[in-house]
């Protein structure tokens, strides 16, 4: 509907940092468990780029406190907001535990999904950009389709990676360490699958 009062267009490029900072965080994620040896360094990198992610989302909320015009509604915009910080957490909170619970080198299953993680962010961060113009949205349905797979690819290796996890046995401790840490990772995929579902919402709503 037009209005004479024009939409804060500053939510767009808030929105695209925070989708930036998320992709930032899962690429380090994923450099961590391929370089294990410097894992100190990529850890505290993790933590600066969730600074940087809390960061964006209260200058995104401080915004909408501010705003009489936006350019979705609100709560879609709070949503949007709390889902990519939400990635950013979970992969900062898996990652912490890794050095915090002293494991002694990523596993298989680890290091796997950490590729989708990163593919599923790369993915979310895409669908991102497309809000500037959702009237015309050409392939952004093929982008949503493609997370909603991933998350379901992510699904089944945390299913196959705690399977053999409790297979294998071995110290109780250590495998609720890796239980933890699996579940943290694949909740960070599924985080992007919640951005998916967020724009699409979006998109029904403003197309």
């Amino acid at each position: 509907m037009f209005s004479i009062i024009p939409r804060d267009k500053t939510f767009f490029e808030l929105f695209e940092k925070a989708g930036e900072v998320m992709v930032r965080a899962a690429d380090a994620y994923a450099r961590l468990v391929l370089d294990y040896a410097q894992r100190e360094e990529h850890v505290a990198r993790i933590r600066q780029v969730e600074h940087d992610g809390d960061e964006i989302a209260h200058r995104t909320f401080d915004r909408l406190d501010q705003t009489f015009i936006t350019p979705f509604d609100r709560e879609d915009i709070e949503t949007l907001t709390l889902r990519v910080d939400d990635v950013i957490d979970e992969i900062d909170a898996a990652a912490k535990r890794l050095t915090l619970y002293r494991i002694p080198e990523p596993s298989t299953w680890l290091i796997r999904q950490t590729e989708v993680l990163q593919k599923s962010c790369r993915l979310a961060n895409q669908a991102i950009g497309y809000l500037r113009n959702l009237k015309k949205p050409d392939g952004l349905h093929k982008v949503l389709v493609e997370i909603h797979y991933l998350e379901n690819v992510g699904d089944d290796n945390n299913h196959a990676a705690l399977a053999e996890l409790f297979d294998q046995g071995g110290d109780p401790l250590l495998v609720m360490k890796w239980k933890e840490i699996y579940e943290l990772t694949e909740r960070a995929i599924d985080r992007c699958e919640d951005i998916a579902n967020a724009i699409r919402a979006i998109m029904l709503k403003n197309a």
